[in-house]
């Protein structure tokens, strides 16, 4: 698996990294076996940087996580979580709460420290607070040792640039804006990102399935000519033999830029295939016909964010 190097934090990250909400059963049932071995797999993989949040699950993700970690030895993967968010209409992001979240955190994971802390979804809050209080009780501990680099995430690209234009970060996460058919996020932020020596993550390569051949989650929220254009593209590489998840993969994680893309899954056969994606050249060709294709409907969609965060 490629490595990049995390902006200024020197963290060497897979350009595919594992994403754990699936381990929270946000998006179906599953059992212990599978949440087990679909982090071994990942980790077999070449997957080391594992990505959650006490919000998955409600804490479902971490604890299923910390159980799949036992006895891996802690240099062997880079570990992420959040805080802040903890139900749909619950977020707390106050600094006693800060404090609170984080070693609740290391006790379901069973670990000593995070590698990256972000601030969860912090487009639904007021955002002064997060400049005012909660990153500064993220410093706090990583002062302790508790946390090596903080961040913030979510999925508006105008919410990283009113916390930078305040405070300094580490890395931020976006979500849904670096794909096929939306790249807002290099479009947008990279260039200011990279002045500002700020590490880039990226999670959604498949814009939840947008980008793929399954069904659309009932809470979709792109517009109908979006839909019809993402079922056009997909038609067009299955004509190819090329199911257009591998396109859409392959091309989230080209991007020089961005360190790492995070897709996650309770299927160990999902994350095996995605490996070897990533480790197979993308086709040129190809991606130029179905960037055409999404050319009417480039960078169009919702504004707000879907209600299942990576």
């Amino acid at each position: 698996m490629q490595h990049r190097t995390l902006g200024k934090t020197g963290l060497p990250l897979p350009v595919l990294g594992f994403g754990a909400s699936s381990l929270g059963q946000e998006f179906r049932q599953i059992t212990l076996d599978e949440a087990i071995r679909s982090v071994q797999v990942a980790l077999d993989c070449g997957l080391n940087f594992i990505d959650t949040s006490p919000f998955y699950g409600r804490g479902m993700s971490e604890v299923l996580l910390g159980v799949a970690l036992r006895g891996v030895p802690r240099d062997r993967y880079l570990l992420c979580t959040k805080l802040g968010r903890y139900d749909l209409a619950h977020f707390d992001f106050s600094a006693r709460r800060v404090r609170e979240s984080v070693d609740v955190s290391l006790h379901r994971l069973g670990v000593d420290h995070l590698d990256i802390c972000l601030c969860h979804d912090i487009e639904f809050v007021e955002m002064q607070p997060i400049v005012d209080e909660t990153l500064p009780a993220l410093r706090k501990l990583r002062d302790q040792g508790k946390v090596r680099f903080i961040g913030v995430s979510g999925y508006p690209m105008k919410i990283f640039k009113f916390i930078l234009e305040q405070t300094d970060l580490d890395v931020i996460l976006s979500y849904n804006q670096y794909t096929l058919q939306n790249t807002r996020l290099a479009d947008e932020l990279i260039p200011f990102l990279k002045l500002k020596g700020v590490g880039i993550m990226n999670a959604g390569p498949f814009a939840a399935r947008l980008l793929t051949n399954a069904p659309l989650p009932k809470w979709h929220k792109e517009p109908d000519h979006v839909k019809a254009a993402a079922r056009q593209a997909a038609a067009h590489c299955a004509r190819k033999g090329v199911d257009i998840a591998k396109l859409a993969l392959q091309f989230s994680i080209a991007h020089p830029d961005i360190a790492t893309t995070i897709a996650g899954s309770a299927n160990p056969e999902n994350i095996r295939q995605w490996a070897k994606w990533a480790a197979e050249p993308l086709d040129p060709q190809l991606l130029a016909e179905v960037q055409e294709i999404f050319k009417p409907v480039k960078n169009l969609g919702h504004v707000e964010g879907l209600p299942k965060n990576n």
